[in-house]
C-alpha cells in the first residue's frame, strides 16, 4: 500500500527554469546584430525555452506530444451541454480515426496522439487498452448535488495524470501539447475557476465548444452555482476540491500538470480546462506555472479569469473551442519557430561562435533536463 498522497511535497520538488540561463539567452540574443523587439513575443518565448531546457542555445523542438485527457461528467445530464450526456466516448473515436480537428492538426505537424480515459461513460473494451488503462470510474458524479468522485477515486486519479506525466519525461517527450475530450468539463473548469477566484457563476459562465443556447447557458449557469456552493467550504484541500467539483479527467490533468513541473517538461494549455486545472496547480505549487504556456483564448469568460490569475498571456487569439487540444497545437509552430530561431541565428563576438560559453549544459546539471530531477512517486 503506497503513502498517502501529500501534495505539499510538490511546493519543495518543483523549482523555476533557470534564471541564469534566461539571461545568457537575452545576452545571446543581443549578439545577433537584430535590434530590440524585432522578433516580438519568439524573442521570449526562445528564452523561456532556453531556461526550461537548462542550455544556451535552445535545442530544436524534436519530440513533442499531444496528450489528451477524457472523461463524462454527471452534470451533463442536466443539459448544461450541446453533446448529449454520456457521449465523450464518441469525440474520443473520432480523435483515435484521426478525423477530429486536433487529430488533423497533429497529423500535419507530425504530432504523436495519446488518449487517456479517465472517466468516460462506456465499456472498457469499446475502447484500446493503452486508452483505458488508466480509467478510475464510468463518468464523474454530479458535482451540483454530490461528489464528483470519492477521495480515494480522487487520489488514483491524480496519481494516474502524474504518472502519464512520468511515462512521457521518461520517453524523451520536450513539450507537451494537453488537451481535454469530456461532455460537461467546461461546467466543472467554470466551478472549479469561480471557486478559485472567488466570483459568482455568470460570471464564468461560457457557451463552452458545442455554442450552446440561452436556455442551456441558464442550465449551466445553475449547476456551477450549485457547485460552487459545495466547493467553497473545501478550497483550503486542493485534492478534495478536484473530489468535489473536478472530476477524474481534471484531476488527473492537474496531477499531470504538477507532476510535468517536477520533470521540467514544458506544456502548452489549450482551453477553460487545462486553465482550470493549472489554477488548481498553481494553489499547490505557486511556481509550477512558469513551466506551462498559454496556447490561445477560447473566449471562455473563466479561461480569461483563470490566465490572468496564472499571469499567463496566450500566444494565439483565434476563439478555437472545439477541445482536444487544437487550439493548443495551433501555437505549437510559433514555439517550434522560436526555438529555431533562438538555436540557429548567428551571434557574433564576444563569446563562443554560438555565443554561448564553454560547459553551458554541463554547468546546468542533469537533473534540469526533461526527466531530471527527483519526481513524486506515483505508485
Amino acid at each position: 500500500m503506497s503513502e498517502r498522497l501529500d501534495l505539499d511535497d510538490f511546493s519543495d520538488l518543483i523549482e523555476r527554469p533557470h534564471g541564469r540561463l534566461r539571461r545568457e539567452a537575452e545576452e545571446r540574443r543581443t549578439l545577433t546584430g537584430l535590434p530590440p523587439q524585432a522578433l516580438g513575443r519568439l524573442d521570449e518565448l526562445g528564452e523561456w525555452l532556453g531556461s526550461a531546457q537548462a542550455r544556451v542555445p535552445v535545442r530544436p523542438v524534436a519530440a513533442p506530444r499531444l496528450v489528451v485527457f477524457a472523461g463524462d461528467h454527471g452534470v451533463a445530464a442536466q443539459g448544461v451541454s450541446a453533446r448529449a450526456a454520456g457521449t465523450a466516448v464518441e469525440l474520443v473515436r473520432e480523435m483515435l480515426e484521426g478525423a477530429s480537428p486536433a487529430a488533423v492538426l497533429a497529423r500535419r505537424f507530425e504530432v504523436p496522439v495519446r488518449v487517456v480515459d479517465m472517466a468516460l461513460d462506456c465499456a472498457p473494451d469499446e475502447l484500446p487498452t493503452e486508452v483505458t488503462r488508466h480509467r478510475v470510474r464510468r463518468s464523474s458524479g454530479r458535482l451540483d448535488t454530490e461528489d464528483a468522485l470519492t477521495p480515494e477515486e480522487a487520489e488514483e486519479a491524480f496519481r494516474a495524470g502524474m504518472a502519464v506525466a512520468d511515462e512521457e519525461a521518461d520517453a524523451g517527450t520536450d513539450l507537451v501539447v494537453l488537451g481535454d475530450l469530456s461532455v460537461g468539463g467546461t461546467t466543472a473548469a467554470g466551478t472549479l475557476i469561480a471557486a478559485l477566484c472567488g466570483t459568482d457563476a455568470s460570471v464564468v459562465t461560457g457557451r463552452g465548444g458545442g455554442g450552446i443556447d440561452d436556455l442551456t447557458w441558464m442550465r449551466k449557469c445553475a449547476a456551477i452555482r450549485d457547485g460552487l456552493r459545495r466547493a467553497r467550504p473545501v478550497l483550503g484541500d486542493q485534492l478534495q476540491l478536484l473530489a468535489t467539483v473536478g472530476g477524474a479527467d481534471l484531476t488527473a490533468m492537474t496531477g499531470f500538470l504538477l507532476q510535468s513541473a517536477v520533470r521540467h517538461t514544458p506544456v502548452i494549455l489549450d482551453g477553460v480546462v487545462s486553465a482550470a486545472c493549472a489554477l488548481v496547480g498553481q494553489r499547490v505549487a505557486f511556481r509550477a506555472p512558469d513551466w506551462w504556456l498559454a496556447g490561445q483564448t477560447t473566449g471562455e469568460p473563466a479561461q480569461a479569469k483563470a490566465l490572468d490569475r496564472l499571469a499567463l498571456d496566450p500566444l494565439l487569439d483565434q476563439g478555437v473551442a472545439v477541445g482536444g487540444g487544437t487550439g493548443a497545437l495551433l501555437a505549437l509552430p510559433l514555439v517550434r519557430a522560436a526555438a529555431a530561431l533562438a538555436a540557429e541565428l548567428p551571434a557574433g563576438e564576444p563569446g563562443e561562435p554560438d555565443g554561448s560559453a564553454p560547459g553551458d549544459a554541463e554547468d546546468a546539471g542533469a537533473d534540469s533536463t526533461p526527466g531530471g530531477r527527483g519526481a513524486v512517486d506515483a505508485t
